[in-house]
């Protein structure tokens, strides 16, 4: 599959001209087409509903533009939290999925109206002597044992620190029902980043079972079951994307299947996509300032891993681009490398890529999901500006790049001179 940027050199020009490279960039118009692909795929579930999860990508720009197109969102923290409420969520719009989870999170997401996700079973305690259970309750799932995917794709949940047994669960429902919770919820996230249509419908035949059996034996009302995230982007351009219509399908099949045999047809389903909404519709944008000419070669750029850490932390991919030379040869071989006093700072490791020139723009692919997002401020670098590009071309800036003051204005600097 061959990787085409959203912008190209001459709008990557006037953006810098106006807010200096590196930045964030954002293609409105191809979120906008995902999003309803995605409503499309699964409308043969009435009560379907994606909420996107705001650790992906957390910009009220992006967020407000979501809602407007139907999405709700999934928050892990107090300040995802505020930031979906200034983008006008509340209530059931927003799902709270946390662990190891401070009080005044709760209290806020109680406040806002939350759905309440619940990672423990001790949790059950904890937030009804805080806030008062619900009527409505989440409870997150780990199967443990090991979950393999087509394609060779595995993960160990029983190593992960996420949700409950199985036991846990049917005691955690006990426990509610007891205490006047009428329904339930079921979450689960297995497998991150799985390129393969098989692994929503894997996820849900288990999701789906657990479901109809607990219905079965205690009489609890499943309202809705969250398959949580963990569907991927090809980060390669040789892998084959998945296909959201034919992971629908599969979806809708085993829910007959399960669900409507057992006479659970109303169950909704509920999805946290960020990776896959966003993750293709967000790009850094950077400009190649050194060159150096040892034992390899290197080109130096303005951006660096605190801009984009999954290359230094995680050793993933991302295509880049040459903008401007899109059709040139790939005639050169270099490793792409920001400015840190880490060696692990690079972008790309013997990547062939068209001879680079000093001034010439990168285009980092697929960083608009746990890209900026995972930003920090080692060496004192600074965070980017973010830029959406609104489908007519034109841009707006949607977070101003960070300052020296920013990185400066949490110290008391009563005692120091300047």
């Amino acid at each position: 599959m061959k990787k085409t940027p959203f912008i190209d050199k001459k709008t990557a020009e006037e953006i810098d001209a106006a807010y200096p490279t590196p930045f964030y960039v954002y293609d409105e118009a191809g979120i906008i087409q995902n999003v309803e692909n995605i409503k499309s795929a699964f409308a043969w579930n009435k009560g379907f509903k994606e909420y996107f999860a705001v650790k992906a990508t957390p910009n009220p720009f992006i967020l407000k533009l979501l809602k407007e197109h139907g999405l709700g969102v999934d928050c892990s923290s107090l300040t995802e939290l505020m930031l979906s409420k200034a983008a006008g969520f509340n209530g059931d719009d927003i799902m709270f999925s946390s662990n190891e989870t401070p009080a005044e999170d709760y209290v806020l997401a109680q406040e806002l109206g939350a759905i309440i996700n619940l990672d423990d079973i001790t949790h059950i305690d904890y937030f009804d002597k805080l806030c008062g259970l619900n009527e409505t309750m989440s409870i997150r799932y780990n199967p443990g044992g090991v979950f393999t995917v087509s394609n060779g794709i595995m993960d160990n949940p029983q190593d992960a620190k996420y949700g409950m047994t199985a036991d846990q669960i049917y005691e955690a429902v006990k426990i509610m029902m007891s205490r006047g919770v009428k329904h339930f919820g079921i979450h689960s996230f297995l497998v991150s980043n799985t390129v393969t249509n098989d692994y929503y419908p894997m996820l849900a035949a288990k999701l789906f079972e657990l479901a109809a059996d607990i219905h079965t034996k205690l009489g609890a009302d499943i309202s809705f079951i969250n398959l949580s995230g963990g569907v991927g982007i090809p980060y390669h351009p040789d892998q084959e994307p998945n296909d959201i219509f034919v992971i629908g399908d599969e979806v809708r099949k085993v829910y007959d299947e399960i669900l409507g045999s057992a006479g659970m047809g109303d169950v909704a389903i509920y999805t946290e996509m960020g990776r896959y909404v966003l993750g293709p519709y967000g790009a850094l944008v950077t400009r190649a300032i050194h060159e150096k000419h040892i034992y390899k070669e290197y080109i130096g750029v303005d951006a660096c891993a605190v801009n984009l850490m999954r290359p230094a932390i995680y050793g993933s991919y991302h295509h880049i681009t040459v903008l401007g030379k899109e059709d040139a040869p790939c005639t050169d071989t270099y490793d792409i490398v920001g400015g840190l006093c880490e060696n692990n700072d690079k972008f790309a490791i013997d990547r062939k890529l068209p001879k680079i020139e000093r001034g010439d723009y990168l285009y980092i692919h697929d960083a608009g999901a746990h890209g900026f997002s995972m930003g920090y401020n080692y060496n004192g670098k600074l965070r980017s500006a973010e830029i959406l590009v609104h489908p007519d071309k034109s841009f707006e800036l949607i977070r101003r790049a960070e300052t020296p003051q920013d990185y400066l204005a949490t110290f008391d600097f009563s005692d120091f001179t300047f």
